[in-house]
């Protein structure tokens, strides 16, 4: 029994660590970046140690469906941000306040987004977590479930449409990762949605 539970204690101890220290990166703007940044160094490489991350397609192919995913992902955020724009203007104060909160500012804001953030975001949800979940239910399931969670780690910001868009582009990029299983793939593709949604066409622009 013990041999059984270990795994499932292992997994489950790593989850709400990762939720204890972004709840306290999420409550403090002016730490916000180097703990949350620490945050996910730390879990990539437990991603590494104790999970198998998968990359069984070719470079062309993670960088088209990668680019397009990514695309997707951010014209369907999009698309729900104008939806909630149209009955209430909380949904600008609320990416307004978000973003002056805790958005990119700096260049080397940029670089942690895409050389330790994204990347570490993925390889613990989608490729330590979502995994995990996979001993105790169906592929299906696994994605909904290491999506929710995915989403949850966004609500110590309090930015509810936040957590409904990493719920969404949880979903998607998990069943993609599921589908093509190639984590490279997955890492482009929310890195284009992460460009297009603070470079290229920011929602309160």
């Amino acid at each position: 029994m013990l041999n059984i539970l270990a795994p499932h204690l292992r997994w489950t101890a790593l989850l709400v660590a990762v939720y204890v220290l972004l709840f306290f990166a999420f409550s403090n703007e002016k730490i916000f970046w180097y703990m949350y940044t620490f945050t996910m160094l730390l879990f990539m490489a437990l991603s590494f140690v104790l999970g198998k991350i998968e990359d069984e397609v070719q470079t062309w192919e993670y960088l088209v469906f990668g680019i397009g995913y990514g695309t997707l992902t951010y014209g369907l955020i999009a698309i729900a941000y104008r939806f909630f724009f149209l009955f209430t203007d909380k949904a600008v104060i609320s990416v307004e306040q978000f973003l002056t909160d805790f958005g990119p500012t700096s260049v080397w804001h940029y670089i942690l987004l895409i050389l330790i953030i994204i990347p570490g975001e993925e390889l613990f949800w989608r490729g330590f977590i979502q995994q995990k979940l996979k001993a105790y239910m169906s592929p299906f399931f696994s994605v909904l479930a290491s999506s929710i969670l995915f989403g949850l780690s966004m609500s110590f910001s309090g930015f509810w449409l936040g957590v409904l868009a990493a719920i969404t582009s949880g979903l998607l990029w998990g069943f993609l990762y599921e589908w093509k299983k190639s984590m490279p793939l997955i890492i482009i593709a929310h890195i284009t949605m992460t460009v297009l949604l603070f470079l290229v066409l920011p929602l309160n622009s």
